[in-house]
């Protein structure tokens, strides 16, 4: 039988990388590779539909399945992860010092629904302690105003949540209309050595070092879908991608750890960061799978339903099709 002829689009990753150039092959598929940043991919996956296979955001995607409409399925594959300490900004000579000083104060978000604000939200909640509904809540893009919340919210009563369409966040904050703003991109600000623009925690990996030791949550972003259409005619697809996916990644690891060769324009630090990540999350530093990453994903379900990005509970059966639940190894 001939391979079946599928299109992935995914950000440029060196842990993917091997999949795109043909080197790691996907078995019974014909696969092509595409590359464009997130935000594209995720709008044009699931509003155009216009490739099978696709990275696709934690926050958008289970938002989708929470409604039962979702138009495609999900492997336990995520090809990005970062904690989200360091996504805090503010005014240097603002009224936030600490995580505390959150309560009672006016917060930007680039949209609601965005993953890395689900986290930030689940860890100002949990374990800074400032309730959600202390804060008031404004959104809009960072660095441009007029950013468009992507998903369908089903806020809880006690969030109060202002869509504002004339500034971006960083204006209305020189502005002295907010207090701070939760954002996975930096503003462009901050990147230029403004220093009226500061993070919440500067020492932002100790603070996420010690958030994983108390919680055990490693903040997935992003995650793999693949069209329904497809896995309906061709279920064995899933597993196949997810063996090639942890292919790809043992292969990067390979890189990484060759110092025969400058695999990366960089002295030290990319071996250090690989010697780093086992010592603080074990030889499977970037696991794929269910199991592994249960503690990850059910905080997150609990977040996002807790949070109305959800519009129900979910498990994490209801987020991976039973053929992909049980990970194994050669």
């Amino acid at each position: 039988m001939a391979d079946i002829k599928l299109t992935m689009a995914m950000n440029h990753y060196d842990h993917v990388q091997d999949m795109a150039t043909g080197r790691v092959k996907v078995e019974g598929v014909d696969l092509t590779v595409i590359n464009h940043g997130p935000e594209e991919i995720f709008h044009r996956f699931l509003f155009g539909q216009e490739w099978e296979i696709s990275e696709i955001s934690m926050g958008m995607s289970t938002s989708w399945v929470s409604r039962g409409n979702a138009p495609f399925v999900l492997i336990p594959v995520f090809p990005s992860r970062v904690f989200r300490h360091s996504s805090i900004y503010m005014l240097s000579d603002g009224p936030i010092k600490t995580a505390a000083d959150l309560k009672g104060k006016r917060i930007g978000i680039p949209e609601w629904g965005q993953t890395a604000g689900i986290y930030t939200r689940g860890w100002m909640e949990h374990t800074a302690g400032v309730p959600l509904s202390s804060a008031t809540w404004f959104q809009s893009g960072i660095n441009d105003p007029g950013r468009q919340e992507a998903s369908q919210l089903n806020l809880p009563d006690d969030i109060d949540l202002t869509i504002v369409t004339d500034r971006s966040l960083m204006q209305m904050m020189f502005d002295g209309d907010l207090d701070c703003a939760f954002s996975a991109r930096p503003p462009k600000e901050f990147l230029a050595g403004d220093e009226r623009v500061a993070q919440l925690y500067p020492n932002y990996r100790e603070e996420e070092e010690n958030y994983f030791n108390e919680t055990g949550i490693f903040p997935i972003m992003h995650t793999v879908a693949i069209r329904q259409d497809v896995f309906d005619k061709n279920p064995w697809v899933a597993q196949n991608l997810i063996t090639a996916f942890e292919e790809a990644k043992a292969r990067s690891f390979e890189r990484i750890a060759n110092f025969t060769v400058s695999q990366f324009p960089i002295a030290w630090s990319y071996y250090d960061g690989l010697e780093s990540n086992r010592k603080m999350f074990g030889e499977e530093h970037w696991p794929y799978g269910i199991e592994a990453n249960r503690t990850t994903l059910e905080a997150f379900l609990q977040f996002g339903y807790e949070q109305g990005t959800l519009h129900k509970k979910l498990s994490i059966d209801d987020l991976f099709p039973e053929e992909v639940r049980h990970h194994f190894k050669l």
